[in-house]
């Protein structure tokens, strides 16, 4: 975890903005010795927003399945793809 003071962001952009893409990892920003903001590079931003919704769509389908929807493995799952693409 990386933490700066709110002069390193506002003096010394250029070395925020490397560190934030040499590590991939979020970089606190401190105000008045206490936590104010985070900065961290879109690359890194967008893989951790795919990752959230790619869990927030595990735990919906986990919650259809715990609430008694129906499941289907792998084999019913092709077989029914085989079947419906057959006629195309």
């Amino acid at each position: 975890m990386q933490i700066k003071p709110s002069t390193a962001l506002r003096n010394d952009y250029g070395t925020i903005s490397s560190l934030a893409h040499q590590t991939g990892e979020p970089i606190y920003i401190t105000k008045n010795g206490e936590g104010d903001i985070v900065v961290m590079s879109i690359d890194a931003f967008e893989q951790r927003e795919k990752m959230l919704e790619h869990r927030a769509k595990i735990l919906e389908a986990e919650l259809s399945r715990l609430s008694g929807e129906p499941v289907y493995t792998v084999g019913e799952v092709r077989n029914r793809l085989k079947e419906k693409y057959s006629h195309a």
